[in-house]
């Protein structure tokens, strides 16, 4: 790799506990990203820690990184990626026989070791391979938008999410939208006096429940979840501020649903549109089971880095809960997995 000695066999199961007994819930990813960054140093890889800018309500949560990995003066062809970061709260890592349980043990820690043995056991066979682990991703990306400025020339990009190790055709994108509607406050046995923001909100909310959303035969359809509502004082008193957080899961472009939700506002709430991540169609690879992924990853925010391929260990259906777990021969079977694809994508 980089001249030094042979690399010592790698524990997938023991470099997952390491990863994943580092606390790395979104903006806190630094510590998780320096051991990454030592650990494929000390094992032959040429590192690169790039710095990904904290937004101003996490300031003060201290430096975190892109870690890439290559091999000096080669052009990979196919990079193996996924995140560092993973959702609060962090949950403590144990293990048994047969399965890991913890935060990031699925989503996406396993991942990194899986990618990491694999691309190891490529690049001894020959090929010429990399690997691009990034911050950010359970928030808004971030570090992929880092990455995509500085692509390292790769054909190919194989990132890693939880689908069951199955081939992903499809990743369902995010619209994510931020309803506020303004009033005047006023004493509620008055409440000719005032004018209620959250009343105005709940009657947007309503309309925008009834909205209708597009699908595909082949995907499934939109969907679209009101997930935080915030707003008024007291229930004594009138409100005169509101605020809702809503996701929309794509499946189309975005245009017609973004129109249908300003409409829905009337003159009674106005909306931002704070963040998209658009739908995509992802290739498959031959003998390799499928499914749908109808959540968001980071391939949209890092399309300089080859054509996308979405494969991982781990059910989604438990990742972001309190009880995601990683059942370690699906581990090891992920590992064979992105040996066998990398090698068709390159023969």
């Amino acid at each position: 790799m980089n001249g030094k000695n042979p690399p010592a066999t790698i524990d997938p199961i023991g470099l997952t506990r390491q990863l994943s007994e580092i606390d790395s819930t979104t903006y806190h990813e630094g510590r998780a990203g320096d051991f990454l960054a030592d650990f494929l140093s000390a094992h032959g890889w040429e590192v690169e820690k790039t710095a990904v800018p904290q937004p101003f309500e996490s300031a003060t949560a201290g430096p975190r990184w892109n870690v890439y990995a290559g091999i000096p003066g080669q052009t990979p062809e196919l990079v193996f990626s996924t995140h560092i970061d993973t959702v609060p709260p962090y949950i403590p890592f144990s293990e048994d026989g047969d399965f890991m349980y913890g935060r990031g043990v699925s989503d996406a820690k396993g991942i990194i070791a899986a990618q990491v043995v694999a691309a190891t056991a490529l690049c001894q066979a020959g090929y010429p391979v990399g690997m691009l682990f990034v911050s950010g991703e359970e928030r808004d990306s971030a570090g992929a938008k880092v990455a995509n400025a500085a692509p390292k020339g790769s054909r190919f990009l194989i990132n890693g999410e939880p689908t069951d190790n199955r081939l992903a055709l499809a990743s369902k994108g995010a619209l994510r939208a931020v309803f506020k509607a303004t009033g005047k406050m006023a004493h509620s046995a008055y409440p000719e006096l005032g004018d209620s923001a959250v009343h105005k909100l709940v009657q947007v909310l309503g309309r925008v429940l009834k909205l209708p959303l597009p699908s595909l035969e082949d995907v499934g359809p939109s969907s679209l979840n009101i997930g935080q509502i915030n707003g008024g004082h007291a229930p004594n008193v009138i409100a005169d501020h509101a605020e809702a957080q809503v996701l929309v899961r794509l499946v189309s472009d975005s245009a017609p649903i973004r129109a249908a939700l300003i409409e829905a506002c009337g003159n009674q709430a106005e909306v931002d549109f704070t963040l998209e991540i658009p739908f995509v169609r992802l290739r498959a690879v031959e003998g390799m089971p499928t499914m749908v992924a109808k959540f968001t990853t980071d391939i949209p925010q890092l399309s300089n880095w080859g054509e996308p391929l979405l494969l991982g260990p781990g059910n989604i259906l438990l990742a972001h809960t309190p009880h995601e777990k990683l059942a370690k021969k699906e581990l090891i079977e992920a590992i064979q997995l992105y040996i066998e694809v990398g090698k068709k994508l390159l023969s």
